[in-house]
């Protein structure tokens, strides 16, 4: 199956066969795949929660406005942002980047200076804000993976942030819940898998120049 048809077999999957568990193998490729999301500058603002326990699956659905996606999934992915990105941040994505490229400091200088007054002159909700788009594009990466690899999901940013960040800990960790990532092998009986998938035509969409 080449990409386009695993596009095309996915879905937001809203019932999970709850006995079928994704492998440590497949669970492998999904970490990866969210290391390896693209994000601006490289700083990596993000950081991604794996629950496979089902007492806390079920008391999250509690929190996702019920719905059973969250309690029937193999695994539930919980999306964060750092709270703030801090100078400290910053320097240790340089920092890293001197380490494993071997780019000397004087390289980096200029650069390193530039990203740390653009950041210093936001606020703390405009940097959330920013780290926050960084996270739909690791959403958008795990998705496509999962299909890629016969894995169903469902994006969800239908839920209680707060209750999450407090039933996680979130605050120790200086982390912000932002989106959900559910993922498993669909339920035979779910109805969205035996449904048409409804685009407009690409004539509508992609604009060539």
């Amino acid at each position: 199956m080449n990409t386009v048809d695993s596009l095309q077999w996915r879905y937001a999957c809203k019932k999970f066969d709850k006995n079928k568990i994704i492998s440590t193998e497949k669970l492998s490729i999904i970490k990866e795949a969210f290391n390896l999301t693209a994000t601006s500058f490289g700083l990596q603002p993000i950081k991604m929660i794996i629950i496979k326990n089902k007492k806390l699956q079920a008391e999250l659905t509690t929190h996702s406005f019920n719905q059973q996606q969250v309690a029937t999934a193999s695994h539930l992915m919980v999306l964060c942002i750092d709270k703030d990105t801090t100078p400290q941040n910053i320097d240790a994505s340089f920092d890293r980047e001197i380490a494993i490229r071997g780019t000397s400091k004087e390289v980096l200088a200029d650069f390193r200076k530039h990203v740390q007054e653009s950041f210093a002159s936001k606020s703390i909700k405009e940097k959330q804000l920013a780290s926050t788009s960084q996270a739909y594009i690791a959403l958008g990466n795990l998705m496509t993976v999962c299909a890629l690899e016969k894995i169903d999901s469902c994006p969800m940013e239908g839920f209680i942030s707060k209750k999450y960040d407090e039933i996680l800990d979130l605050e120790s960790k200086n982390l912000k819940s932002v989106l959900l990532l559910p993922i498993g092998y669909r339920a035979d009986d779910d109805f969205m898998s035996k449904l048409k998938k409804v685009r407009k035509p690409l004539s509508d969409i992609v604009i060539e120049l």
